[in-house]
């Protein structure tokens, strides 16, 4: 694990050296704004959708400088929804890697605006990307605004299940669209922009869809088992709004099991795959047995 440690560290260096010349100065009008959208971008975290995006491309032989654009920009849409997510009328929180959200530390009109234009961003970024073929970067930001749709569909979904029972398979579609539909996405574009075939693009996906189910799965989990000081956002907050999650439908012990299966599945698909998978086995496992 300690070259994935080391992988992490040179991903989240990178792509924040990326992040930083692709967002506007705080310099730059609207002074507020740009502050907002650095305070929330910069905040922290192991980067590990950029860093999903850059073990796909390397995996089927992509260059990292024709990966940069794609990672920011996937992470800006991440963060879009973060901020989006803690907004009072969706989570409520007041905690995100352990600093105030970006509405607690300006203001819920700030906070929407400061998503919004990380989403818009994030298509212009790769619109731009001269490393990239026009081919490729509409393929691109067309998986980018449908994984983007998907999200949303998934949230919308989540609010909805809020406080009622709901079936397994109702509880899956809920988290392959919120959390699944960007870790597909960013494992897709990784090989998309490597070129990679379309029975090396089956596999990536189906590992990609097992990855977003087993981060959920996890998260879920660590909701009810640790601390909001360890996990830099309030615990237990599933529980207090009701929320469907997997220790809630199978128990502790069951859902568990349900995540060394899913890793197990995501580890089947990369066998599929006759390349040097070591890199995106070391995620799998790392999302597995993550603390926080």
């Amino acid at each position: 694990m300690s070259s994935l440690k080391e992988f992490f560290e040179h991903c989240s260096r990178i792509i924040d050296e990326q992040l930083d010349k692709l967002v506007p100065a705080v310099e730059t009008a609207p002074e507020r704004l740009h502050e907002a959208i650095r305070w929330s971008l910069f905040a922290g975290g192991k980067r590990l959708r950029p860093a999903l995006v850059l073990a796909a491309g390397k995996t089927f032989g992509a260059d990292e400088s024709g990966l940069l654009r794609t990672a920011s920009a996937i992470e800006m849409i991440h963060t879009y929804s973060l901020i989006h997510d803690d907004l009072p009328a969706m989570d409520d929180d007041d905690m995100r890697r352990g600093k105030a959200t970006c509405h607690k530390k300006f203001d819920e009109a700030t906070a929407i605006l400061a998503g919004d234009i990380l989403h818009t961003i994030a298509f212009q970024v790769v619109a731009e990307d001269e490393n990239l073929t026009d081919k490729i970067k509409t393929k691109l930001i067309t998986e980018l605004a449908r994984s983007a749709a998907k999200m949303v569909d998934g949230q919308y979904l989540d609010l909805e299940a809020e406080g009622k029972t709901i079936s397994i398979r109702e509880l899956e579609t809920i988290h392959q669209n919120k959390t699944g539909a960007i870790i597909h996405v960013s494992a897709r574009a990784g090989a998309i922009v490597a070129g990679a075939g379309e029975n090396d693009l089956r596999a990536i996906s189906d590992y990609a869809s097992s990855l977003g189910l087993l981060f959920q799965i996890t998260d879920d989990l660590l909701d009810v088992t640790q601390t909001s000081e360890v996990l830099g956002k309030t615990a237990g907050k599933d529980k207090a709004a009701e929320k469907a999650t997997y220790p809630a439908l199978y128990g502790l012990k069951e859902a568990r099991n349900l995540a060394q299966k899913v890793h197990a599945d995501a580890i089947e698909a990369l066998n599929r795959i006759d390349k040097d998978t070591g890199l995106l086995r070391d995620l799998a496992d790392f999302i597995l047995n993550r603390k926080k």
